[in-house]
């Protein structure tokens, strides 16, 4: 499903270019669940961000299905991030003013998807993880781990093929990191491919593969 074949990436620092990938090759096939390790500085966050069509790559090819991302002009880069992936963040990225179920709804309104379609999909994914009950709380009334799963109801919104998460246990408590981990293998038993930067050993054991970054290349995968 996915193949970067010799990924490189590197940022301007002052006068100075930092390597943050260096010719990194990776397959992930469909269905899959990933966990990405490495130390801060590995380029971890940067791999996820070419996957999901957030950055781009200085040299080498991208694949999703066949097709070759890293050829692609931006607005066609933005029309396949919107449709494929749904994105998990550790500081769950939600608009405090609005309430649950209008924060799912906001990746629908990108996908221009007709207001009573999307109302009624949001609701649907907020039932999915669980908060059926919590569409009108604003995320200052919801719990870390139930703000947590509105964030993985957005990422469902669009139904995509693949969920991408960074670090998305690492505001949690224990407890909520349990049971954000256990919805992802359900997810994941659905027939999602999930891809999830974490440093956690405990979380990443949730996955089926590891791949452990360093200095920007890939140290081990197992």
């Amino acid at each position: 499903m996915i193949r970067l074949t010799k990924a490189y990436k590197r940022y301007r620092s002052g006068a100075d270019h930092i390597e943050v990938l260096r010719e990194v090759s990776v397959e992930v096939r469909k269905g899959e669940f990933v966990a990405i390790m490495g130390v801060s500085g590995s380029g971890k966050s940067t791999l996820m961000n070419i996957i999901g069509c957030l950055d781009t790559l200085d040299s080498g090819a991208y694949e999703l299905e066949g097709v070759r991302v890293d050829l692609l002009k931006s607005h066609s880069l933005a029309s396949l991030r919107n449709r494929k992936f749904g994105f998990i963040f550790q500081l769950f990225n939600l608009i405090a003013r609005l309430d649950a179920i209008r924060n799912v709804e906001l990746p629908m309104i990108y996908g221009h998807v007709p207001p009573v379609e999307r109302h009624l999909r949001a609701a649907e994914a907020l039932a999915r993880v669980g908060l059926g009950d919590r569409h009108n709380h604003v995320p200052s009334r919801l719990s870390g781990g139930q703000q947590q799963r509105v964030a993985i109801a957005r990422a469902l919104a669009n139904n995509p093929d693949i969920i991408i998460a960074d670090e998305p246990t690492g505001s949690l408590d224990s407890t909520s990191s349990e049971e954000i981990m256990r919805l992802f293998t359900e997810l994941n038993r659905q027939g999602k491919t999930i891809l999830m930067v974490t440093h956690e050993n405990e979380v990443a054991a949730y996955a089926q593969r590891v791949i452990c970054l360093r200095d920007g290349r890939i140290s081990e995968a197992v």
